[in-house]
């Protein structure tokens, strides 16, 4: 795209890093969403996921198990979320273990790579349920990688045991757990964050339980919820935090935008952004984040169809099949019954002209059954 006098003078100092492979300054990251075109965004982002990924993009076959949705936050953007007390007729759930094992059942060996575990975070539950899960599920389905609880769930469990991070991490990893999900991170600013998620852990706790978890040999993926109450400055503050981590560690494997839904929660009369501003998100944090190596579009958020479009946009991943297991989304407004199967993601990616590649959790590259 050729850029106009004025914009040239803008972004011609970041495209000139970009070609360098210089890093963007958090003022750089406020100047691609201030003043980019999105023309020029995609360009740049497509030029960066080429670099990382070549022609290829990726999926999984996964599954959600999401054990409950009582919860001690009243987080204001969540649809999910019922009160402690509340029963089934209000909206609750509480799954059981033999659920959990009814559910699997469904799924023959081979059919799956992994299960995510996320759900909300019960008062009475530390870090002996949380075992207790973890070691279900692997002496049920061994082959499964674990990715489970939040490091809002995991902050949680260390206080209702009386436990340091590091040593409910290490009893985690010991009972099965092989990595960490990126929920939780919202925005980490702090009057942000009391706007939208009330007493859910900060910031500070949500990025020591990954660091400590990358420490531990644990890798992890990071999200940032945006769309709603916070600003550009924000989404950067977020991104640059995660990026400072991501350089001592190197434990993110994936960074995941979620769009703010707007639907039964207590946020509602706020809009949702427009696609076009979903896409500029995605190209940004491209940009951005030089050191994370994989951007996600979580299309059981986004739809499958702009999920699709991200692909053009610095997006080399789709998630996974989820064969409808998750209501996070739905319940706010997502699509309704989330299911993809290998067929329809491998369409998705082809129809963008890149080569679907299935993958594990690690991100290596599985070989097609017959």
């Amino acid at each position: 795209m050729t850029l106009t006098p004025t914009l040239a003078r803008i972004l011609g100092p970041i495209e000139a890093k970009l070609l360098n492979k210089e890093r963007l300054t958090p003022e750089d990251g406020l100047l691609l969403y201030q003043e980019a075109p999105l023309t020029w965004l995609k360009e740049q982002a497509s030029k960066i996921r080429e670099e990382k990924h070549g022609g290829e993009a990726y999926y999984n076959r996964n599954i959600h198990f999401e054990p409950t949705n009582l919860c001690v936050y009243a987080c204001k953007f969540c649809a999910f979320y019922r009160p402690p007390k509340s029963t089934a007729e209000q909206g609750a759930w509480d799954y059981s273990f033999e659920d959990l094992k009814n559910k699997l059942d469904q799924y023959p060996a081979g059919t799956l790579t992994e299960i995510h575990v996320t759900g909300g975070v019960h008062p009475d539950r530390g870090v002996e349920y949380a075992e207790a899960l973890c070691a279900f599920i692997k002496a049920a389905r061994p082959e499964l990688h674990l990715k489970a609880f939040t490091a809002v769930e995991i902050a949680y469990f260390a206080k209702k045991s009386r436990l340091s991070l590091r040593e409910t991490l290490e009893q985690l990893k010991q009972a099965g757990l092989d990595s960490i999900p990126g929920g939780g991170a919202e925005i980490f600013d702090p009057e942000v964050r009391r706007v939208i998620a009330g007493g859910k852990a900060p910031a500070h706790a949500w990025l020591e339980v990954h660091e400590t978890a990358h420490q531990l040999g644990l890798f992890s993926n990071a999200t940032m919820l945006y769309g709603h109450v916070e600003t550009y400055a924000h989404r950067i503050d977020h991104m640059l935090r995660l990026r400072e981590v991501q350089d001592r560690t190197g434990g993110f494997k994936s960074f995941i935008p979620l769009r703010y839904r707007n639907e039964s929660n207590a946020l509602s009369r706020l809009q949702e952004v427009s696609p076009e501003e979903d896409l500029r998100n995605y190209a940004v944090a491209r940009l951005f984040l030089d050191n994370i190596p994989h951007l996600k579009a979580y299309w059981a958020m986004l739809g499958l169809d702009l999920a699709t479009e991200a692909l053009d946009f610095g997006v080399d991943d789709l998630d996974g099949t989820v064969d409808d297991t998750t209501r996070i989304y739905s319940m706010a407004g997502g699509p309704t019954h989330p299911a993809a199967s290998v067929g329809l993601l491998e369409k998705a990616i082809s129809s963008k002209g890149r080569i679907p590649v299935e993958r594990d959790s690690k991100y290596r590259k599985q070989a097609k059954s017959c």
